[in-house]
């Protein structure tokens, strides 16, 4: 027999994936989850903002379908007490995405039509609390890297129970880590989003970095991506070997950012938790080389991961944030 659960339902809307997710109100358990990635034609490298609404509404009724089997599998009956959505990129009101608002549309309708509490936070928070849920920071701020195809930031973090209080340290002056992945991916040919096929395409390096090295420009906590494009799309065009690229832009990626985190710690003296999430950071190569230049260089520092599978985009930090407001009543 089914057993009626309190549950919180997360919902996050990017321009890569559809997803929902369900956490348990009394303890933040995962109950379930399901995502949609977004469809993008062959040889494009993203979608215009419309189409990418589009197929979200397009999504949703799969997606919400998928978690409701996921919970009658478990033997759930839900019994809904909060709705969780990200309605912008980042925790600020300048940042602003047409796309989150598909995501806000069908989370207000159903907090209405449910009459239950509506949260509303960013995606960028989503990603942070996604990675929280496996590897908690201590109460004190932390330096956060979240870096995915829309994003590129290194921030100072201090969780609150409506989400997180940010202070940007830095940022990608030009191109992001994930537009940067996917671009020199379509020209290897790589379907898109390139990132997943870009790290097997590499894994035939093996443990080697390869000949071709790209410069990993950074200034301050910021970070450049636009030259080491440039010299990777020129590499790409000279019959460089595939694999080998795309060795150079993971090495790239992955100096750049342990440049920028060991910036950012160094500034922040008292600061020695770190935290990074988003896309980029689901690959295995970048999380090695990251870490192991950051312990090699600043002693002390404890550098901290989500799983692959929740760096990507998903709604369980989402949902998580609801929890926390929640238990905050």
């Amino acid at each position: 027999m089914a057993r009626e659960t309190p549950l919180v339902l997360g919902i996050d809307t990017s321009n890569y994936t559809t997803s929902v997710c369900a956490v348990d109100a009394g303890d933040g358990r995962l109950v379930g989850e399901a995502r949609r990635p977004l469809r993008v034609p062959s040889g494009e490298r993203g979608l215009r903002q419309s189409e990418a609404a589009f197929q979200h509404v397009q999504n949703f009724p799969a997606v919400m379908a998928q978690l409701a089997d996921r919970l009658v599998a478990q033997g759930v009956r839900p019994a809904w007490r909060r709705v969780a959505v990200s309605v912008r990129p980042r925790p600020w009101a300048s940042s602003y995405m047409p796309v989150f608002q598909s995501g806000l549309a069908v989370a207000a309708s159903l907090a209405q039509s449910l009459g239950i509490p509506l949260t509303r936070t960013s995606h960028q928070e989503g990603h942070l609390a996604a990675a929280e849920y496996f590897v908690p920071m201590p109460a004190l701020p932390f330096v956060a890297v979240h870096m995915s195809g829309g994003t590129c930031d290194v921030v100072m973090a201090r969780r609150t129970v409506f989400g997180y209080s940010i202070a940007r340290l830095g940022e990608s002056l030009d191109l992001h880590p994930g537009q940067f992945v996917d671009r020199v991916g379509v020209a290897l040919g790589l379907p898109f989003p390139a990132g997943p096929h870009l790290e097997q395409l590499a894994s035939h390096c093996g443990t080697s970095v390869g000949e071709l090295v790209l410069k990993a420009p950074v200034r301050g906590a910021s970070m450049s991506f636009s030259g080491p494009l440039t010299a990777a799309l020129r590499a790409v065009e000279a019959g460089a070997p595939a694999h080998e690229v795309a060795r150079a832009v993971e090495a790239c990626v992955a100096r750049s950012v342990a440049k920028a985190v060991e910036y950012a710690v160094r500034r922040e003296q008292a600061v020695r938790h770190v935290l990074i999430a988003g896309g980029v950071a689901s690959n295995q190569f970048i999380q090695s080389s990251v870490r192991a230049r950051l312990e090699r260089r600043v002693p002390g520092i404890a550098v901290a991961f989500a799983p692959a599978e929740f760096a990507r985009d998903n709604a369980l930090g989402v949902a998580t944030i609801g929890y926390w407001r929640e238990c905050a009543r």
